[in-house]
């Protein structure tokens, strides 16, 4: 649906002779390292900060990113519509402000209540920079490549948590908070909102991409039904929907896993083999989500996205083994690469099912769905990882129940008794 706030007018990018496509993925690239990096890594970062700063108990600042995680879900419920009603640009502009102002507040906090005042206002940047919104920019302008156009937009979440979080660590150490985050925020103004601006637009009429032209099943079976009437939105049946069920259901099972164990990685391994070799493990896993996710994009719109998820978890599930068994630091370096090849997948798989498995004028408001029951869900990750090693003393329970976390949601994502309704070609 085409925002009455934005115009067919062409680019300066159109002169490239590329398709307005791959710019929209580099802007979308973008809006991922900083969306992730000041929004899903900078959390933990600013929780040490205020802490040394304040002197506050980090129990009560996590109890804040918490708040902010699930305000930020609640926001992504509505994502769908609101990118419908007011258009990328505004949306993404206007959550780009959000994230900015949000980390300023922070770092002029003098009271507790004041720190989730502030985590309040970037959770609407999250919201609009996250997973949802980075899924609802890309995928209007692919079909038989959407696979392999989310993924690589998606690795800009990656590079977040290797460029900018370092980063914001050395300012903070240099320049001290305020100025840290004044800093990035008027960098990530400066960079996204000209790019928001003069990239993301909707898909003109006849705009495509080249591959586009190659026949496949999904062209096919798009002339088939082109007469059809365009499906009307009850979302009381997409949340009774099987195929809804066991995305929602095996991907939040598997987030959880994911994230409360990216959390405590550093605790987990620094015991075990010192601080220093944590933090190049930390790198290893996020190179490997990297990698993970540009390699899957190269055959998933190839083959069934619910058997790549099943084999995603799969060799998280190896990883993990392996994390358990803490035979020696090789093995736990392995452990993190293998847990790292499927860390990227984890949030580009639920939305190319959705798009192999739903009618595409639908595409955003379930995603947006998803994703908000997903980070519903791993705000809590954290925490039951921590209860689980102040209850046993060490990491191996925590570890035991990632791993059958990561089992059922495999099971889910190819059970035939929730996966009920007909799916379509992905093409």
């Amino acid at each position: 649906m085409k925002s009455r706030f934005e115009t067919d007018a062409a680019t300066p990018c159109a002169a490239a002779g590329i398709y307005h496509g791959w710019w929209v993925v580099a802007a979308a690239f973008l809006i991922a390292v900083f969306g992730w990096g000041l929004g899903f890594y900078g959390p933990g970062i600013y929780l040490l900060a205020l802490h040394d700063r304040h002197g506050w108990s980090t129990a009560t600042i996590s109890f804040a990113i918490t708040a902010y995680y699930l305000f930020g879900a609640t926001l992504v419920f509505f994502a769908g519509s609101i990118f419908e009603r007011l258009g990328v640009r505004r949306v993404v502009a206007a959550g780009a402000v959000a994230m900015a102002c949000g980390g300023v507040l922070l770092a002029l906090v003098t009271d507790r209540w004041q720190v989730y005042a502030a985590f309040a206002v970037m959770s609407l940047g999250w919201a609009a920079m996250s997973g949802a919104a980075v899924n609802i920019i890309v995928a209007p302008w692919f079909d038989r490549r959407r696979g392999l156009a989310v993924s690589l937009a998606l690795n800009g979440a990656s590079v977040g948590g290797v460029v900018i979080a370092p980063l914001l660590i050395f300012l903070i150490g240099r320049l001290g908070l305020a100025a840290a985050l004044a800093f990035s925020a008027a960098a990530m103004l400066v960079i996204l909102l000209p790019t928001v601006a003069l990239i993301l637009r909707p898909r003109q009429a006849g705009e495509h991409d080249q591959a586009d032209d190659k026949p496949s099943s999904r062209t096919e079976s798009s002339a088939r039904t082109s007469t059809q009437p365009e499906p009307t939105w009850q979302l009381s049946a997409i949340l009774r929907s099987g195929n809804f069920q066991a995305i929602s259901i095996a991907f939040a099972l598997g987030l959880t896993a994911q994230v409360g164990f990216l959390t405590h990685q550093v605790a987990f391994l620094s015991p075990i083999v010192g601080t220093t070799a944590a933090g190049w493990a930390v790198s290893l896993t996020t190179f490997a989500a990297v990698a993970g996710r540009t390699v899957t994009g190269l055959f998933v719109d190839k083959i069934d996205r619910r058997a790549a998820a099943f084999a995603n978890f799969g060799v998280q599930i190896l990883g993990t083994g392996l994390l358990i068994s803490n035979a020696s630091a090789p093995m736990l370096y392995l452990g993190c690469a293998l847990f790292g090849l499927g860390v990227g997948n984890m949030i580009s798989l639920p939305s190319l099912i959705v798009q192999q498995e739903f009618p595409k004028q639908h595409f955003s408001r379930i995603v947006s769905l998803i994703v908000a029951i997903n980070q519903f869900t791993f705000a809590f990750g954290p925490g039951l990882l921590g209860y689980l090693e102040r209850a046993t003393g060490d990491y191996t329970a925590a570890l035991v129940a990632c791993l059958i976390m990561q089992a059922t949601a495999g099971l889910i994502v190819v059970s035939p008794a929730l996966a009920r309704v007909p799916r379509r070609s992905a093409g």
